[in-house]
């Protein structure tokens, strides 16, 4: 599957991609944690649902924290909540060390192995750059020692926004901060509501959907779908 909408590549001047799905696959990089932690419970649960659930729940957590509008709350403490309701939501058993031992395995996220190779190519034409839910000492973290030697010539945390994705000012301060016009950039995110995040405020968007999910519903489409980063490639370079 590759598809895009006619628009100028060439006013492009930056990519802005989302990290957490995007580059990094979080399901293959924690599905070994969340395996070990089942096989010492009885559970009928296996560990793609418990993932799934887990995942979903960490989107509600980061909506919420953004909707209250109490103080940002950042996003390893939407994944910590997230897998504490998870976890009950499944009936499983479990206390402080329990919740300890899966979020450990959050530094140790790996990239999609096709990631290094793309970026490589894009970055010879454009502008990369991070733009993500993370908190700013852990990507640090993971650009550091889990995504070496990848080209991205800045990271930026929503935490300047002082809210999470798909709030406006996320990607509005990141333009203002890059020095572009909106339609200058283009967002890069599996997650679809990044996408409309982001068209909404008039950046460009390419819709990396590497399982063959569905849009949202909304007037805010993707310019461009892609099943991975060497499409991306392709249809971009």
């Amino acid at each position: 599957m590759k598809q895009t909408h006619h628009f100028d590549t060439a006013a492009i001047k930056a990519l802005t991609f989302d990290l957490f799905g995007t580059v990094l696959d979080l399901k293959t990089s924690l599905l070994p944690a969340i395996e070990r932690f089942l096989s010492t419970r009885e559970s009928s649960i296996d560990a793609v649902t418990l993932w799934e659930s887990w995942r979903a729940r960490q989107r509600h957590e980061q909506f919420m924290d953004t909707l209250l509008d109490l103080g940002h709350g950042g996003y390893l403490e939407t994944v910590r909540r997230a897998i504490v309701y998870t976890l009950a939501l499944h009936h499983l058993p479990h206390g402080p060390s329990h919740v300890l031992e899966l979020m450990e395995a959050w530094p140790h996220l790996r990239p999609f192995p096709e990631v290094a190779d793309a970026l490589e190519a894009l970055g010879r034409r454009y502008r990369l750059v991070v733009l993500s839910n993370g908190d700013p000492e852990f990507l640090a973290h993971l650009l550091e020692h889990q995504v070496e030697g990848t080209p991205f010539h800045k990271v930026l945390s929503v935490e300047e926004a002082g809210a999470f994705k798909p709030h406006p000012s996320v990607y509005r301060r990141a333009t203002a901060g890059l020095g572009l016009e909106v339609g200058q950039c283009m967002m890069i995110s599996a997650n679809s509501f990044d996408i409309v995040g982001a068209r909404a405020c008039g950046l460009r968007g390419a819709f990396v959907n590497r399982n063959q999910l569905p849009y949202d519903e909304s007037v805010y489409r993707p310019d461009v779908v892609v099943e991975d980063f060497t499409q991306l490639a392709e249809v971009l370079v």
